[in-house]
């Protein structure tokens, strides 16, 4: 059986590591996470003026 030459070794390497990076890139970018934040501070606002003394 013959042996592959390190040149073909290394491009297969380098062409799997690409493919691996931007499956990785694709799938962080792909989510758009919802800030909360604006909900929470609507909902701290409204218990922050319903003070009965």
């Amino acid at each position: 059986m013959p042996q592959m030459a390190p040149i073909g070794w290394l491009s297969l390497f380098i062409i799997f590591s690409i493919t691996f990076i931007l499956f990785s890139m694709m799938n962080y970018y792909s989510m758009i996470p919802k800030s909360p934040k604006s909900k929470i501070s609507n909902k701290l606002m409204i218990k922050s003026l319903n003070w009965k003394w």
